[in-house]
This record gives structure tokens, C-alpha cells and sequence, in this order.
């Protein structure tokens, strides 16, 4: 089997004749939306704002292509308190349904059912409320998601993932796969997200991580988006490289088209498990097509946390996989060259 991405992905051979690695769409570009309040109608008139001038920058129109389907990856794994903001998801949900995407057609992917319930992404199991009752949520420990021939191979055994290890491996086959040592090195990707969508959105929580230094914008893309990868974490040396590696996929960034974050709540010490003791927040949200600048920006934010509370910075551990992925050119890790384009928020659009 053929392989593309820096050996990384297994495909067929047409599929790696033609892989080419894309430019970063504007490394180092990000533009800027202060909220009045973190409401629905708040986000609503932010991301209205944000796509439009989005749109002008980068000349693409946030519309349907032959697909007619767009993916959201949401965070949800540090569970309630420190989730993608619902009324984000609304809103970026709407701004494309204004754009001509059908509600069925727009799809919620995140990793764990249990947290995915809790922090109202599903359906309670008591009331069966639900947002996104019109959306499919797609939730990738299922299984259900993966495709036997696009993962991420690496020499790591599974041994260490307690979720994602021999159930995913065989359930990407149709169970027709057994573990061997070949496939206990294989990471298998969210394929609806690059193959049956015309480009996905990312949407990301920070929070500091003990192993990778931050948990944003590229993790959320990759180790969060993938089958068996829990195993990286046994060496601060494994984890950065998977990150950036995988983020180098160039079918994954070819349709990842940015990220938008909103700094509503973001914790700076004992992530990724949420304590409100250690977040800080701020009345914006930032969207960007460079998700190694984003997670830059957020390490100095992160870190200033850390010093005014009385805790060190974050090692120079934690930098690795920022420098890693700068140097696959995912984008830029120096933050003194970001660009910052400041986007008022305008009214609230019309439903």
C-alpha cells in the first residue's frame, strides 16, 4: 500500500500520485471579533462578521460544493464547564445555512458519547432535549467513522488507549480486522470529515496539557480526531511529533478550511481536566486558517495566566509540537508576525 503525507497515511496509488502538501492558507492571519455578551445573538452577530470578512480575504465563498456538506469538530472531551460554547455552534450553524447549506447536511463530530450527552451535544437520556436534534453527531469512539485505509501509522503500541484501541481498530474493517502488531500501530482518521464534506470547521477549547503543552486548535484536529492515539502520551517526545505530523496530512488540511475559537473560557493550569479555579475569559472570538499561530497566541495567553497565579510557565517541552508543526508548514509559531485583522460585530442577522 502506497503511503502519502511524510509516509504517514495509508491510501491506494492513484490517491498518492496525486497528494501534494498545500500551502497554509495566509500563515500567521487572524482575525479578531470582541463580543459584547457570550449569547447566542452575540456570537451570531461575531461569526456573521468573521465569515463575511473571511470570504473577502481569502476570495471563497463559505457555500455548498458537489458535496453539500460541511463538518464542525467540536471539544467537548474536558466535558461541561470547558466545551465548545453551544451558542458558538449555533451560530456558525446558521451563518452557513444563510450561505445555502441544507441543517441535515451540516454535521457535529466529537470523540466521546458519554461527554458528548454531558455536555448537551446529545440528546439528554432524561429529557432527550437536544440543540442539534436536526444535525447527525457523528461520534468517532463508535468506531463508525474510520476507514481501514487512511490512518496514521506509527511504531507505538496501543497498549495505553483504555477506548479507542482494539474496538475501533476491528469496527474501521466492519469487523472483518483483527489486531495484529501491524494494526496496534495504526491511528485511523475521521474520514467524514475530509471525504464526504466539501471543507470542515474546527472548534476548539484551550486548555494547558501536561504532555503537549497547550490542547487547542491542532489537537483538537488531530489527536481528538482519530482512533488509537491515546498511546502518544507515554513520552513528551511522541505526542508533539504525532500532532504535528498528522496536522501535515495534506487531505486533512486541504479541506480543514479554519478554525474559530471563542475565548469565553480557557484554563491555564491542571488541563485538560476542567477546574474553574484556573480559567480565565475574554469577550472575543478569532477565527484563522493557521492553527499553529492560534495555538501560539493562546500559549502566551496561558502562560501570562499561569505567572500572575503564582505557577511556572509552560516548559519548553510544551513548544515542541508548535515548532514541529511550524516546520512541516502547518503555519506559523512566531507570533510576533501575526497579522491581526479587527472585525467589528455588526447587528445580530435575521433569522
Amino acid at each position: 500500500m502506497a503511503a502519502v503525507a511524510l509516509g504517514l497515511v495509508g491510501v491506494g496509488p492513484a490517491r498518492a500520485a496525486e497528494a501534494k502538501t498545500p500551502e497554509p492558507a495566509a500563515p500567521g492571519l487572524v482575525l479578531e471579533s470582541e463580543l459584547t455578551g457570550f449569547t447566542e445573538p452575540d456570537y451570531a452577530a461575531a461569526v456573521e462578521a468573521l465569515f463575511t470578512r473571511f470570504e473577502q480575504l481569502s476570495g471563497r465563498r463559505l457555500v455548498p460544493g458537489p458535496k453539500g456538506k460541511v463538518g464542525l469538530k467540536i471539544y467537548s472531551d474536558s466535558g461541561p464547564g470547558l466545551a465548545t460554547p453551544i451558542p458558538l455552534v449555533e451560530a456558525v450553524i446558521a451563518a452557513l445555512e444563510r450561505r445555502g447549506f441544507q441543517t441535515r447536511n451540516i454535521f457535529i463530530v466529537g470523540l466521546s458519547q458519554l461527554r458528548l450527552r454531558f455536555t448537551n451535544y446529545l440528546p439528554s437520556l432524561g429529557t432527550g432535549a437536544t440543540p442539534f436534534k436536526n444535525h447527525p453527531v457523528y461520534v468517532l469512539e463508535s468506531g463508525k467513522f474510520y476507514d481501514p485505509t487512511w490512518f496514521y501509522d506509527s511504531p507505538l503500541p496501543t497498549r495505553f488507549d483504555p477506548i479507542l484501541n482494539e474496538k475501533a481498530v476491528e469496527e474501521a474493517a466492519g469487523g472483518k480486522m483483527q489486531t495484529t502488531v501491524a494494526e496496534d500501530r495504526k491511528s485511523f482518521l475521521d474520514t467524514p470529515l475530509f471525504l464526504d464534506s466539501d471543507f470542515w470547521i474546527n472548534l476548539p477549547v484551550y486548555t494547558d496539557h501536561l504532555v503537549l503543552g497547550i490542547n487547542g486548535a491542532l489537537v483538537n484536529a488531530t489527536l481528538w480526531n482519530a482512533s488509537n492515539t491515546l498511546r502518544f502520551f507515554r513520552s513528551p517526545a511522541n505526542a508533539p511529533a504525532a500532532v504535528a505530523e498528522m496536522a501535515a496530512i495534506p487531505e486533512l488540511r486541504s479541506s480543514w478550511i479554519f478554525s474559530i475559537v471563542s475565548l469565553e473560557r480557557y484554563q491555564f493550569i491542571g488541563g485538560p481536566y476542567f477546574n474553574s479555579l484556573y480559567t480565565l475569559s475574554e469577550p472575543r472570538v478569532w477565527l484563522s486558517a493557521d492553527p499553529v499561530m492560534l495555538d501560539a497566541l493562546m500559549l502566551e495567553r496561558i502562560n501570562r495566566g499561569r505567572l500572575h497565579a503564582g505557577f511556572k510557565e509552560i516548559d519548553s517541552d510544551g513548544l515542541r509540537m508548535l515548532e514541529f508543526a511550524d516546520q512541516l508548514g502547518v503555519g506559523s509559531d512566531r507570533v510576533n508576525a501575526v497579522q491581526w485583522v479587527r472585525v467589528p460585530a455588526g447587528s445580530p442577522p435575521q433569522p
